[in-house]
C-alpha cells in the first residue's frame, strides 16, 4: 500500500522531464528509478535482485492498470485502505522525525552498559535448547511442573505425556545470548546444562530444556556499536512514548459510547528498544 501512495505521489507531477530515470514502461505508463530503489532496498534483505524487484514493480503496475479500469481506486474499501495506510505512514514519519535527534551515549554510559550486562557480553554463552510446547489443561499444569521438577532429565517428561496423552511439540534451536529475551536472559545465564525450566503459556505450558552450552564473551571494543544502538534506540522507544502522552494530554478525546470501556480502545504503541546484536 505504501508503494501505491509512494507511486501515486510520484506520478501526479506536472508534464515534462521526470524527475528521476526512467527504467521501465508499461503500455506508457514510466516506472521511475527512486521506485525501484524503494523496492529494491526492502527486498534486499531476502536476497532478491534489482532485476527482480523491477519485474514485481512491472507485474504490480500492470494490475494496478486493471484497477484503475475497473474503477477500483474509487471503491469505498479500497478508499479506506488508502486513508489507512496514510494515517499510518504519517504517524510513524512524526515519530521519527521527533526522535531523530537522539544524542548518541557516552563512553561511561556505554562501559557501564557492557559491565551491568555480563550475560550479554563478560560470560555470555551460545545455548543449545529443546523446548516442549505443551498443550496441557490449566487444571494440569502443576502437576507437570510436580513431574518436571522431579524428572531425570527431558525424555522422562516427554515418556509421562506421551503416557497421559497431553499433547506437546518439540523444538530445537541454537541461540546466542543475544537472541533470547533480555527481561528473562539473566535467569538463562543462571541455568547449568541438562536444566529445564517451566513456564505458563496462553496454550498450556512452555518446558525449556538447557542441552548444552559454551561461552563465547564480547569484549567492550566489539560490543561498542551494539550497545550504542540499542541505547539510541531505547532513548527513542522513552521519547516517543513521552510524546504520544504529551499529545493525548493536549487533545480533547471523546469516545462513543460503545467504545467508553477502558481496554475498549488502546493508545498508539511506540517502536520498542530490542536487544542489541
Amino acid at each position: 500500500m505504501a508503494v501505491f501512495l509512494l507511486n501515486a505521489c510520484s506520478k501526479g507531477e506536472a508534464e515534462g522531464k521526470p524527475a528521476f530515470d526512467v527504467v521501465a514502461k508499461v503500455n506508457e505508463q514510466e516506472i521511475q528509478a527512486n521506485e525501484l530503489n524503494s523496492v529494491a532496498a526492502r527486498a534486499a534483505s531476502q536476497g532478491a535482485t534489482e532485476t527482480g524487484a523491477l519485474e514485481r514493480l512491472i507485474d504490480q503496475e500492470l494490475m494496478v492498470q486493471q484497477a484503475r479500469e475497473r474503477r477500483l481506486d474509487r471503491d469505498p474499501r479500497v478508499l479506506q485502505s488508502f486513508e489507512a495506510a496514510q494515517r499510518e505512514i504519517l504517524a510513524r514519519a512524526y515519530l521519527e522525525q521527533v526522535t531523530e535527534q537522539i544524542p548518541p551515549p557516552g563512553d561511561a554510559e556505554i562501559s557501564a552498559f557492557h559491565a551491568a550486562h555480563p550475560e550479554l557480553f563478560a560470560r555470555r554463552r551460545i545455548y543449545s535448547l529443546q523446548e516442549l510446547e505443551v498443550r496441557v489443561p490449566v487444571e494440569r499444569f502443576d502437576e507437570l511442573e510436580r513431574v518436571s521438577a522431579k524428572a531425570a532429565g527431558v525424555d522422562e517428561v516427554k515418556d509421562w505425556l506421551a503416557r497421559e496423552r497431553i499433547e506437546f511439540r518439540v523444538t530445537t534451536a541454537v541461540k546466542p545470548a543475544e537472541q533470547l529475551p533480555l527481561e528473562s536472559l539473566k535467569g538463562f545465564a543462571r541455568m547449568k546444562d541438562g536444566q529445564m525450566v517451566l513456564s505458563r503459556t496462553g496454550s498450556g505450558a512452555l518446558l525449556v530444556h538447557l542441552v548444552t552450552s559454551r561461552e563465547q564473551p564480547v569484549d567492550l571494543a566489539t560490543a561498542r556499536p551494539m550497545i550504542e544502538r540499542y541505547l539510541v534506540n531505547e532513548r527513542k522507544t522513552a521519547l516517543a512514548k513521552a510524546e504520544v502522552e504529551r499529545l493525548r494530554d493536549g487533545a480533547r478525546i471523546e469516545y462513543a459510547p460503545a467504545a467508553a470501556t477502558p481496554n475498549a480502545v488502546a493508545p498508539a504503541e511506540p517502536p520498542r528498544a530490542s536487544v542489541p546484536r
